[in-house]
């Protein structure tokens, strides 16, 4: 027999271990709970490590989320420098860094309720499905078995709304690139400079520039794209899928005279 890996992620103790204890009944499936993202990352690297990795990650879609706070507002590591992650991990988060290290795990996003603007969200950042807490159990391994078939699983009732999200997230990531397409290449190095989080000073030391010509540069940067700020410019690129510059060898250095 073929056995499902599980991994239930939910900081509400009680309901991870019930529904675990639910789940572990089945004969084809074994179950592991994680009460928060770090410990769920450490779950992953280390059956990673162990070449027994998960199959389908059950994931709290309120999961580190306090009050007022963005879900996918940070990124989570799955095998972080140095060891296991600490801090906060929201649901949305851990999906998108789990999509990008394990590609292979399915991902369902479990929600107190129907939200049409956070499922399109769980959607674009890599997850399989989104199902109500308050669903079957039988509903449940429906979804479990199905996304492991490569079957993408949403509530009839929420089809409609998460493609009216969809269609709007494209629109904006289509004029977010026309807007970054309109920055000079050096403009798009200091925006993925910027995007890295690098100050002006790091920016010209990486660029080989003077802190004065940066400031120009960024200038013209938000100027171009038409916001106010330097968070407002990160956000934009973001969606239009500027990635930041990892290592000074990422960036094209122009035999390092000043621009």
């Amino acid at each position: 027999m073929v056995r499902i890996r599980v991994l239930v992620v939910d900081d509400h103790r009680i309901f991870a271990e019930s529904l675990a204890a639910a789940l572990a009944a089945e004969p084809d499936v074994d179950v592991t709970a994680a009460g928060s993202g770090p410990a769920a990352l450490r779950c992953l690297d280390r059956a990673a490590a162990e070449g027994r990795r998960f199959d389908v990650l059950l994931v709290d879609a309120d999961l580190g989320v306090a009050a007022g706070q963005i879900p996918g507002q940070a990124v989570a590591r799955v095998v972080p420098e140095g060891g296991a992650a600490d801090g906060i991990v929201d649901g949305i988060s851990l999906v998108a860094g789990v999509r990008e290290a394990q590609p292979a795990v399915r991902i369902v996003v479990l929600a107190e309720k129907d939200d049409p603007r956070r499922a399109a969200l769980a959607l674009q950042a890599g997850a399989n499905g989104w199902v109500a807490k308050d669903c079957s159990l039988q509903r449940l391994l429906g979804v479990i078995r199905g996304v492991l078939r490569d079957e993408t699983h949403l509530a009839p009732a929420l089809l409609t709304g998460v493609l009216r999200e969809l269609t709007a997230a494209r629109k904006h990531r289509t004029d977010s690139e026309r807007l970054v397409a309109s920055l000079t290449p050096r403009e798009r190095e200091v925006l993925r400079c910027m995007v890295a989080g690098l100050g002006r000073k790091a920016v010209a030391e990486r660029l080989f520039l003077s802190p004065h010509t940066v400031r120009t540069h960024m200038q013209n940067v938000l100027g171009k794209l038409g916001v106010h700020s330097t968070l407002a410019a990160v956000a934009l690129a973001r969606r239009a899928g500027v990635g930041p510059a990892e290592s000074a060898g990422d960036v094209v250095e122009r035999g390092g005279q000043l621009a």
